[in-house]
This record gives C-alpha cells, sequence and structure tokens, in this order.
C-alpha cells in the first residue's frame, strides 16, 4: 500500500446552505450542488481547489455521525482527511494487520465520488479520523 494524494479536507457545519455562501462568496471558491447521502448520514458539497477539495458536511437523518461531532463543536469544525489508495482491499488489509482499526463492519462503501471509502480510527492516526478512497 503506498498512500496517494490528498482527495479532500473535510469540514462539519451546522448550516450548509450558510457555509456554501462563505466558500463561494466570501472566499469565491467553486462549489458544487448539495448531494444527499443518506447510507453516510450526511449532505455534502465539495470546493474545488484546483488541487484538491474541501468537503462541506451537514447531518442528515437520525444517528448522523456529524450530528454527534456538531453536540462537541457546535460551530462546526475539520472533521476528517481524506487520502486516496490504489486498492483499498490491499490498503485496508495492511492495516488492519499493523493493529489499525478501520471502523464500521470493515468492508468498502460507496462515497459521494462514487467510489469505495473506509474509515480508520483517530486513535490510530495521530487524532485525526482518516478517510481512504480508491483512487
Amino acid at each position: 500500500m503506498k498512500l496517494g494524494r490528498l482527495n479532500h479536507v473535510a469540514i462539519a457545519v451546522p448550516d450548509l446552505e450558510k457555509a456554501t455562501a462563505t466558500y463561494r462568496d466570501m472566499l469565491g471558491g467553486t462549489v458544487t450542488e448539495a448531494q444527499a447521502l443518506p447510507e453516510h448520514g450526511v449532505t455534502v458539497v465539495f470546493v474545488d481547489l484546483g488541487n484538491t477539495k474541501v468537503e462541506l458536511l451537514e447531518p442528515l437523518g437520525e444517528g448522523s455521525p456529524i450530528a454527534a461531532f456538531l453536540e462537541k463543536n457546535p460551530s462546526g469544525g475539520m472533521h476528517h482527511v481524506c487520502y486516496e489508495v490504489d486498492d483499498i482491499i490491499v490498503a485496508r488489509d495492511r492495516l488492519k494487520a499493523g493493529g489499525a482499526r478501520v471502523l464500521g463492519d470493515g468492508d468498502p462503501r460507496i462515497g459521494a465520488h462514487g467510489k469505495p471509502v473506509l474509515f480508520l480510527h483517530p486513535k490510530d492516526f495521530c487524532g485525526t479520523l482518516v478517510e481512504l478512497e480508491q483512487a
């Protein structure tokens, strides 16, 4: 496994419409339309930075992991970083063999870009929630 490029930095927000306006109108960012991902419990917008993206996340539905994050951080904040990997299954197996904890059931799910993703426990990665996305 080789760590690839930084795909995005995700920021949890309490108001996606307001955050989108901030990135678009105040910072001049190019933003996508909002995309509901009920299987992940979020609605997302991506801000294209050319060499990477910022993902703005808002809770969606009951039990959203972002809702719990926002309870502790009501103004929002950095939620996770996403790195690309060539083969997500090889990456998962290598990381698990090394003692890393894969969140959920350990099987990749389809993420916002239509590619398989996994999340890794923040306690195993310097206090940072890490998402891996198949390149």
